[in-house]
């Protein structure tokens, strides 16, 4: 089931967004709308689809099992009608469409991320590379639209087109994660999530289908999504994972809640990745990957924060040697090796405010980190951890803005060092990065992001990757 786009239709959605954004910047000077407020949630057997905001002050770890996606709990934020600059999306209400939709219980969001992205010196070689990706939810609200009460659908699908600098850079972790799902190369249009949760109380939810696994990612302090932050593979995502977690797989699972948010959480999914195939044909047929987390929230110095532990264990068989959904160990190389049966990690993760504003409780910054260790073979990373500062921006009038530095260190397993050592001299990787998050205006975004990377392959210089990212929401 995939969907080649030809090259006009590949950079469309760049060239709107730019045409739009030049025209924004030049002619409205943009002022941050007052109805950014903290929506708590109401005590109520079944949440309304409007109870299921985030809080717009604090957010957490991102979780590792699938729960809401940030589009369904963003899904019925005001305002989505008013002004072209400075409503929520480009396309607004579509004539009253959205709202009758919406009393229909059923949301839609559209968005186009574009990246430009190079290595501007060391690294293996020095270019360039455009390439982008859209993104298509849907939400349904199973009361709303007549089905039963505390159900709620959600649909993701995404595509994928243009280049990525993984070969170029001699890096272990993709300087572009949002570039490597559904895949790595090539353009692809892909349905990767269609699950059904279903909320059995306010404090108990069960969810099945098709699971995106990295849809709730929520980047720490900042609470930006996967395209608002960071870009660096490993300032997203833990890669003791990897090997365990496909991208897009079926699965099912369950969270236990405290104010609608998960505290602890477990799921059994299929091992196989089938992001842009059904996977039918393979359902199973490697084992399983069971995944639990334990998530809870701390007042360590009077500010909000969370401490986090999360495990997996998968009864597949892998060889160290197999791309993982996330990133290929020897991409090119076309080695092969034995495979082992059964793999594990276990992580450990927190977030911690520093400092929260009094008079403005959107304005925090904090301190993050994530650690995790694996079996080391099958899977290729046996430790890794980063660290991290982030916040909102320090430029007054700015809260809109978001920014954020961090530090990481990805060991390489022996197996991998020792495989062929004549041919590709490895080591271990760590890197630096920073990002900012520019609001051009509620529905246009502008991050610049550099990133210095001591890289995995002995041969690469140490790597300057520079890069903008620009995403527009519909």
């Amino acid at each position: 089931m995939r969907c080649f786009y030809g090259k006009p239709a590949r950079i469309l959605g760049f060239w709107l967004a730019l045409v739009v954004a030049i025209e924004s910047t030049i002619s409205f000077a943009y002022q941050p709308y007052d109805d950014e407020v903290i929506i708590e949630p109401k005590s109520a057997p079944y949440p309304d689809e409007g109870d299921l905001q985030p809080d717009v002050d604090y957010v957490p770890i991102d979780a590792l099992v699938p729960l809401l996606s940030e589009s369904a709990l963003a899904a019925g934020t005001p305002p989505l009608e008013g002004p072209l600059f400075s409503r929520k999306t480009l396309t607004g209400e579509w004539a009253g469409a959205r709202t009758r939709l919406r009393e229909s219980g059923i949301t839609a969001d559209l968005s186009t991320t574009q990246f430009y992205q190079g290595v501007a010196s060391g690294g293996l070689n020095q270019v360039f590379r455009y390439g982008g990706r859209n993104d298509y939810f849907v939400n349904i609200d199973g009361e709303k639209a007549g089905l039963w009460k505390g159900a709620f659908v959600t649909l993701h699908g995404e595509s994928r087109y243009g280049e990525t600098i993984d070969k170029y850079g001699g890096t272990f972790m993709p300087p572009n994660l949002m570039l490597d799902v559904p895949q790595a190369y090539g353009s692809v249009t892909a349905l990767t999530e269609f699950k059904l949760t279903q909320f059995l109380s306010e404090s108990f939810l069960v969810y099945g289908g098709r699971l995106n696994m990295f849809d709730t990612f929520v980047q720490p302090i900042t609470g930006a999504t996967a395209l608002n932050g960071f870009m660096n593979t490993a300032m997203m995502f833990n890669p003791v994972y990897a090997r365990t977690v496909p991208y897009s797989t079926y699965g099912a699972g369950f969270a236990v809640l405290k104010d609608l948010k998960p505290v602890f959480s477990a799921a059994v999914v299929d091992t196989h990745n089938t992001p842009t195939v059904t996977g039918f044909n393979t359902l199973f047929d490697n084992g399983v990957t069971l995944l639990a987390e334990l998530k809870v929230p701390t007042q360590f110095f009077g500010m909000p924060g969370h401490q986090g532990v999360a495990g997996t264990y998968s009864t597949g068989s892998y060889s160290d040697l197999e791309p993982t959904p996330y990133f290929d160990p020897i991409a090119g190389l076309g080695l092969i090796a034995s495979k082992q049966h059964g793999s594990w990690c276990f992580t450990y993760g927190f977030d911690q405010a520093l400092y929260t504003s009094p008079s403005d409780p959107r304005k925090v910054w904090g301190v993050f980190g994530n650690f995790g260790v694996s079996d080391a073979n099958p899977n290729p990373v046996p430790t890794f951890f980063n660290v991290g500062l982030s916040g909102t921006s320090l430029i007054p009038q700015r809260l809109q803005d978001s920014c954020g530095f961090g530090y990481y260190y990805v060991e390489v397993s022996e197996s991998l060092k020792d495989l062929a050592p004549r041919v590709l001299r490895l080591q271990d990787e760590q890197g630096v990065e920073l990002y900012y998050n520019y609001q051009v205006n509620p529905w246009f975004h502008v991050t610049p992001d550099i990133q210095l990377v001591s890289p995995f392959r002995e041969r690469a210089e140490t790597a300057v990757i520079a890069g903008v990212r620009a995403k527009v929401d519909f």
